[in-house]
C-alpha cells in the first residue's frame, strides 16, 4: 500500500490531473467560441450553417465546416494559450547569457594566432 499512496501523491500524478480538468473546461470555452465566430461567418454568408452546402451535389459543407472550426480553434489557442504563456515565460523567466560559446573561443583563437 505504501508503494501505492506514493503513487498517488507523486507531483506528477497531481499535475497531470489538473490538466485534464483545466484542459476539459477550457475546451468547452473553445467550442463555444468557435459556435460564436461559426455562427458570425454563416450570417456573413447569407446561410447560418454550412453542413447543407452542396455545390454540383458534392458535400461540401460538413468538410468546410470542419476545416473553418478547426482554423478558429488553432488561432483561439494560439493566441489565448501559447502567445501569453511565452510573454510571460520570457518575463518572469528569461534565458540566461550563455556566456561565450566555443565558436567565441575559437574565434579569439583564431585572431590572436593571425596577429602573431
Amino acid at each position: 500500500m505504501d508503494g501505492f499512496k506514493k503513487f498517488l501523491l507523486q507531483g506528477d500524478l497531481i499535475k497531470l490531473a489538473v490538466a485534464f480538468i483545466m484542459g476539459a473546461a477550457f475546451a468547452s470555452v473553445v467550442t463555444a467560441t468557435v459556435a460564436v465566430i461559426m455562427d458570425l461567418l454563416g450570417k456573413l454568408g447569407g446561410t447560418p450553417d454550412f453542413s447543407n452546402w452542396k455545390p454540383y451535389g458534392i458535400h461540401f459543407g460538413d468538410w468546410f465546416t470542419a476545416v473553418i472550426a478547426f482554423l478558429i480553434m488553432a488561432a483561439v489557442v494560439y493566441f489565448m494559450i501559447v502567445k501569453p504563456y511565452t510573454a510571460a515565460k520570457e518575463r518572469y523567466f528569461p534565458d540566461p547569457d550563455p556566456g561565450e560559446t566555443e565558436i567565441d573561443i575559437l574565434k579569439q583563437i583564431r585572431d590572436s594566432i593571425a596577429v602573431r
